[in-house]
């Protein structure tokens, strides 16, 4: 076969493999349900109108970085967000998992950046996270080089 025979192969056989599975023959419906719409739904399932959606409890969440002066952070809380602050520094938000964060989790985290020490040095500034009033993550106040993370579940 030359290219140009090879090619218009292709083509053809591409052509004729995207009309499989249209749904015209009756077979596919093409991801809609088949059952009858008359019908009310079953007992104990949730309507259309309720959604399948779930909350979990809502928890009261804080970031804090300490240290003297100015530094960047990067924290996800109820947002993600890097900027430049004031230290101390302090974040309060409610956060309440849903759907697959009830199961997995939903991260939160606070990255300080460096910050002026006793000494004048610049050293890595130190965080915590407490949830519900209960400190759940430190940094052990910079001596650690990781960032604060909690998964909230």
């Amino acid at each position: 076969m030359d290219k140009k025979t090879t090619t218009t192969a292709l083509l053809l056989a591409a052509a004729l493999l995207t009309g499989c599975g249209s749904g015209s023959d009756g077979g596919d419906t093409g991801g809609k349900a088949t059952g009858d719409a008359s019908k009310p739904p079953a007992a104990g399932s949730p309507s259309p109108s309720e959604g399948t959606k779930t909350e979990g409890a809502s928890h009261e969440v804080t970031l804090e970085v300490t240290g003297k002066g100015k530094t960047m952070i990067m924290y996800t809380l109820d947002e993600s967000k890097t900027e430049t602050v004031t230290l101390p520094w302090k974040r309060t938000a409610t956060i309440t998992p849903e759907g697959a964060e009830k199961e997995v989790g939903r991260l939160v985290l606070v990255t300080p950046g460096n910050s002026l020490g006793e000494n004048g040095m610049l050293t890595a500034g130190g965080c915590t996270i407490t949830v519900d009033g209960k400190q759940v993550a430190d940094n052990d106040g910079g001596k650690s080089p990781k960032p604060c993370t909690y998964e909230i579940k």
